[in-house]
């Protein structure tokens, strides 16, 4: 039989509001007020074809490709199909990409909880209508713009769009801002502006497009080829003059020539390069469930030195069971023991009562409900849901026989005085990892700011905490790999310090609790270098954190699935998203981790130093090829000869020493933590090695024209200069190689033995028209390569003492 009193006071609570109809729905679908914005999780496949086939230097080679066309032969235009190949190749492998980050953007998207036809059900982004009726919870990023319909307690942090750092109480028919999010309470909110009429649409395609920008590597690319456009220009033009001097009998070979110094001035393959190295590791990432929603968070986290962790849904698992429940000498109705101690049961009611008040209740709340039922007959007529920010909830009850109260459940050192005896217990357990939440009777009203003074302890509810199993092994990655780990939580610092140590993480027996760390940035940056473990950290304590840390020269990742996260994801250099993780934190972060495993992190670091050292590597092969080509343009100026090559000659050495090698580098395993200042790091070896092998070049070509004379001659010094560069190119690439593993080696080994069939086959002797003469100059050559090697040995030393990385 149901309680006059409680069906009385149902009868005055409004119903809930039961959203659109279908066939409103379908008026406004018809009307076009949807919210239709596309939001993209990477490039369109006519972008990719666009940016990959109409490059500056695919328009350089293509026109010199088309002069080959016409003067002949054909052997001379092989670099024209090897760029065909390249671009083919770098479009294939985008399209990959994009396959994999489209088909795990659909995983990863944001469901809102819509009403229709008075039922909620979770909706794409897409499918929202004007009109409609959106729930929000603790966490649930406001999708579209709007205005408050139901309230229960709703607090909306709007940060990301105002600045403004406190949340926002919202009652009905306050306005509501897309792009901000949930902090506590709940409600519901109707659509006001859908579609492109939305702030949120922008947003959220801002924060979940795939981009190809804001990249250290990529930006010093830029700069690199932006420095080699220059220099060409004066070179070329200058090989063009020389060249038509010099050959003036036969036009058709002096344009062969002059293409031959042209073309391996382009580094045409370091662009594709770098674009298949980031497009196999987007794939291969997404293989094990990560998004990248940003591509140069690859990059990112591989330059990363300080790793912020959030305890709960990183290191521990998400749920949470009771373990026990301690009674306290608090107001609760007695147990008739004459001890003072409240009475078990009736504590179990209060408790029930609490979880049933929250309608969506975090973990620790998911546990209370699942250890203790809701009681009957019992009504919450005000409640106060949890926030981190104040890391209690608390709820008005009222029994069945009329008694209930005012009741908080929260942070034992926040509802307590510090001198309080139940405090001794909670530190007896938070060293033992648990984690405790004090229930307290208020004296005070829920609206009072002061609710918490003069609460009176009534029991200690004890929680254990389910360790990841995978976290030890992945903190233990980091120290491995010089990454320092800093375990950033709300949760008390001894509990925090406790779990943070049964996983070995160094330090983590002297946790901080954050509320006596300074308030000033650089005695903040000085204790977090110091320390490891830090707990009662506040939203934004996390945000000051990372600002701290990134003021002493520190690249800082955050990993976080919470709204508290939030700020401090943002601000991070790189954030990363537990896929389980609220809306809000999703939004905000570069990378998420659809299957909420922190052991992925290696993955992503791995990945990222994979393609940084790789490129680094790679762009050294290149960048001396550039180099030497421009110093032997100068040099046959200066000299007024015939360039010694034919652009055959150069498609060989570029496939042999440069190409095929290259793309097995790029794609190597590389655990080296990626370093700054790219440009400066591939120059400084890529200089001395172009100079030294231009010049070691030059000098074979002007003993070889001493040497051979009569007809054939020029094939014959052309021959004896191509077999130096390659012995010395062969070189750069066995120290780029470095450190040697079998298969580096033999891919070193491969490249010489691809050369020697040619020299050895007739008929491809013909067609690269490459035919050693003599035995006198063949061995000169051999010997000036060898000398050139030894320089190249000493510069490179020299290199490494002079100009350190």
């Amino acid at each position: 039989m149901s309680d006059p009193a409680q069906t009385a006071t149902e009868e005055h609570l409004p119903a809930p509001h039961p959203g659109l109809s279908g066939s409103e729905v379908a008026e406004r679908v018809a009307r076009g007020e949807v919210n239709d914005v596309p939001v993209r999780s990477s490039r369109s496949t006519a972008d990719i074809v666009r940016g990959n086939v109409f490059t500056r230097f695919n328009a350089i080679i293509g026109v010199l490709f088309l002069i080959i066309l016409v003067v002949g032969p054909i052997q001379d235009g092989l670099f024209g199909f090897v760029i065909v190949a390249n671009t083919a190749i770098g479009i294939v492998q985008e399209l990959r990409a994009k396959k994999t980050l489209d088909a795990l953007a659909v995983i990863g998207e944001a469901r809102p909880t819509v009403r229709r036809d008075g039922a909620p059900c979770a909706l794409p982004t897409g499918e929202i209508v004007l009109d409609d009726v959106i729930e929000l919870g603790p966490g649930d990023k406001c999708v579209v713009d709007g205005r408050v319909l139901e309230a229960d307690g709703l607090e909306i942090d709007e940060s990301l769009l105002t600045g403004e750092a406190d949340p926002v109480l919202k009652r009905p028919g306050d306005p509501v801002m897309s792009g901000s999010f949930v902090v506590a309470g709940g409600g519901a909110f109707t659509a006001t502006k859908v579609g492109r009429e939305a702030y949120a649409a922008q947003l959220a395609e801002e924060a979940s497009r795939f981009t190809l920008v804001h990249s250290e590597l990529r930006t010093g690319i830029s700069r690199i080829l932006k420095y080699v456009t220059w220099m060409m220009i004066p070179t070329a033009a200058g090989l063009i003059v020389s060249q038509w001097i010099v050959q003036d009998r036969d036009w058709k070979e002096a344009v062969r020539r002059m293409v031959a110094g042209i073309v391996p001035m382009v580094p045409e393959g370091l662009v594709l390069l770098t674009s298949v190295a980031f497009a196999i590791g987007v794939v291969r990432l997404g293989r094990k469930q990560c998004l990248v929603q940003e591509l140069p968070a690859i990059e990112g986290l591989a330059r990363v030195d300080v790793v912020c962790l959030d305890k709960t849904g990183t290191l521990t698992e998400g749920g949470m069971d009771v373990s026990e429940l301690r009674l306290l000498d608090g107001d609760g109705r007695s147990d008739g023991k004459g001890d003072g101690r409240a009475d078990e049961a009736y504590v179990r009611q209060v408790l029930g009562a609490l979880g049933e008040a929250d309608p969506r209740p975090n973990a620790s709340l998911r546990a209370i409900v699942n250890a203790y039922p809701a009681p009957e007959r019992w009504r919450c007529t005000e409640s106060l849901p949890f926030s981190s920010a104040r890391k209690y909830s608390g709820a008005e009850l009222s029994a069945p026989d009329g008694d209930g109260g005012t009741w908080l459940l929260g942070a034992p050192d926040v509802l307590l005085s510090p001198g309080d005896p139940a405090l001794a217990q909670v530190e007896e357990l938070n060293t033992q990892g648990l984690r405790v939440l004090l229930l307290a009777r208020a004296a005070r009203g829920l609206d009072d700011p002061r609710v918490t003074d003069g609460a009176r302890p009534t029991g200690l509810v004890v929680l254990e905490q389910r360790l990841r199993p995978d976290a030890g092994d992945t903190l233990r990655y980091f120290a491995e790999q010089n990454v320092s780990a800093k375990v950033i939580s709300g949760d008390n610092a001894v509990s925090v310090g406790a779990v943070a140590a049964k996983l070995g993480l160094t330090g983590a027996k002297s946790p901080v609790d954050a509320r006596r760390l300074p308030a000033g940035q650089e005695e903040m940056g000085a204790a977090l270098d110091e320390g490891a473990v830090f707990g009662r950290v506040t939203p934004q304590q996390k945000r000051d954190m990372v600002g701290a840390l990134q003021s002493r020269g520190h690249t800082v990742a955050m990993t976080g699935d919470g709204v508290n996260d939030v700020l401090a994801l943002k601000d991070a250099d790189i954030g990363v998203s537990m896929g389980s993780g609220s809306e809000a934190t999703r939004a905000v972060a570069q990378i998420v981790l659809l299957n909420n495993s922190f052991a992925t992190l290696p993955s992503v670091v791995a990945e990222g130093r994979r393609v940084i050292g790789n490129i680094t590597r790679v762009a050294t092969l290149f960048l001396t090829k550039t180099v030497y080509s421009v110093l032997l343009a100068i040099l046959v100026v200066c000299w007024q000869v015939p360039y010694p090559f034919l652009p055959r000659h150069l498609t060989l050495l570029s496939t042999l020493t440069i190409g095929v090698p290259a793309f097995f580098l790029a794609l190597a395993p590389n655990k080296e933590r990626a370093k700054p200042h790219f440009v400066r790091r591939v120059m400084r070896y890529a200089i001395p090695a172009g100079a030294v092998a231009g010049l070691a070049t030059f000098a074979a070509y002007l003993l070889a024209r001493h040497h051979y004379a009569g007809p054939g001659a020029l094939d014959a010094e052309t021959s004896a200069a191509t077999l130096t560069l390659f012995l010395i190119s062969l070189w750069v690439l066995a120290i780029i190689a470095r450190p040697y593993t079998w298969w580096r080696i033999g891919l070193v080994l491969a490249m010489a033995a691809g050369f020697l069939v040619v020299l050895v086959t007739p008929w491809l002797q013909h067609f690269f028209a490459l035919k050693l003469v003599g035995t006198t100059m063949p061995w000169a050559a051999v010997a000036i390569a060898a000398t050139a090697a030894g320089v190249l040995e000493l510069a490179w030393r020299w290199v490494d003492r002079r100009f350190p990385a």
